[in-house]
C-alpha cells in the first residue's frame, strides 16, 4: 500500500506548472478582453490540473504494466516500483479526469457545449498517450499531443470560457506556452532516453538522438522569450517576459554541456520555474493597460 506522500509523488508535481500557466495566460487575454470572469477561471484550473495528474497517473499505470518502467531514473513511478498495485493507480487516473470532467460540464453548460467534445478529445489524448494497444507516446508524439492540449487547447479554452470569443491574442500567447510545456517532456525524455530505446519506447527524444534533443530543447525553452517581443505588436506590455532569461540560462547551460540521468532532474525542476516564470509575467502584462 502506497503512503499519501508515495501517491503524491506519483501525481508528478513537478509537471504542474504545465497545467497552471496555460490557465493564467489564458485568464491574462480575458482582463485584456475585459471580460475575466473568475470563478470560470477557477473552474478552468480545476480541469487543467485534474488533467494532469490524470495523465500523469494514466502514465504510471500503462508504461508498468508494460513493464517499461521496471528501471527508472527518474522520480518514484508507483506501479513500477511496485509500491501500488496497477488497478488502484489505474483509478486514481480516472477519478482525476472525473473531477475534470464535472468541472468541464459546468463550464460547458455555462459557456458552450461544444467545450465537453473538446473535454473528450483531451480526456481521450490523455489516456492514449501511453495507455491502449497503439500508445502514440511511443510513436514520438507525445510533445505535439503537449502543445495542442497545454498549450493551444488550455489557453485558448480558458480564454474563450470567460469571454465567449475567439481572441486572436489567445492564440498567439498559447503558441510560447505550448513550447514551454513540451520542453519538461522534452527534458523528461531525454533524460530517460537510454532507459525508453532499450525497451523500444521511441519517443521524440529517442528519434531525434541526443545532439539534435538537446537543440530542440534550447529552442523550446528560448523562442518563447523571442516570441514575447513579437506579441508587442497586440500588447505593449508583453516584452516583460523577458525578464524570465535568467532563470532560463542555468536548465539551458545544463543541457548544452551534456547532462544526462540523474543530472537532468534539477534541469527538468528549473524548467517548471522558467514556465512559472515565464508565464507569471506574461499574465502580468497582458493583465496591465495599453
Amino acid at each position: 500500500m502506497a503512503t499519501p506522500g508515495q501517491w503524491l509523488a506519483g501525481a508528478r508535481p513537478r509537471t504542474l506548472p504545465a497545467a497552471v500557466v496555460p490557465v493564467a495566460v489564458g485568464t491574462g487575454v480575458a482582463v485584456e478582453a475585459d471580460g475575466a470572469v473568475w470563478w470560470k477561471a477557477l473552474l478552468a484550473l480545476i480541469v487543467s490540473l485534474a488533467m494532469q495528474v490524470g495523465v500523469n497517473y494514466a502514465n504510471d499505470y500503462s508504461d508498468g504494466v508494460r513493464g517499461t518502467d521496471d528501471v527508472r531514473v527518474g522520480p518514484l513511478r508507483l506501479v513500477g516500483s511496485k509500491v501500488a498495485a496497477p488497478e488502484q493507480v489505474k483509478l486514481a487516473a480516472f477519478a482525476s479526469f472525473g473531477v475534470g470532467a464535472v468541472a468541464g460540464t459546468v463550464l460547458a453548460a455555462t459557456t458552450s457545449w461544444w467545450l465537453l467534445a473538446v473535454g473528450i478529445a483531451a480526456v481521450a489524448a490523455a489516456w492514449g498517450y501511453t495507455g491502449g494497444s497503439n500508445p502514440y507516446g511511443y510513436r514520438a508524439l507525445g510533445e505535439l499531443s503537449v502543445f495542442v492540449f497545454f498549450g493551444l487547447v488550455a489557453v485558448i479554452g480558458t480564454a474563450y470560457a470567460q469571454t465567449e470569443d475567439l481572441n486572436g491574442l489567445a492564440i498567439a500567447a498559447s503558441i510560447p506556452v505550448g513550447m514551454l510545456a513540451c520542453a519538461l517532456l522534452v527534458v523528461n525524455n531525454l533524460r530517460d532516453a537510454p532507459v525508453d530505446a532499450g525497451v523500444g519506447k521511441k519517443t521524440l527524444a529517442v528519434v531525434l538522438g541526443d545532439a539534435r534533443t538537446r537543440l530542440l530543447y534550447v529552442v523550446l525553452l528560448y523562442g518563447p522569450l523571442l516570441i514575447a517581443l513579437g506579441l508587442a505588436v497586440a500588447h505593449p506590455w508583453t516584452p516583460i517576459a523577458v525578464a524570465a532569461l535568467p532563470v532560463a540560462v542555468p536548465a539551458v547551460r545544463a543541457v548544452r554541456q551534456g547532462a544526462t540521468g540523474p543530472a537532468l532532474i534539477p534541469v527538468l525542476v528549473r524548467t517548471g520555474k522558467v514556465q512559472l516564470a515565464y508565464g507569471g509575467l506574461l499574465t502580468l502584462a497582458l493583465c496591465l493597460p495599453a
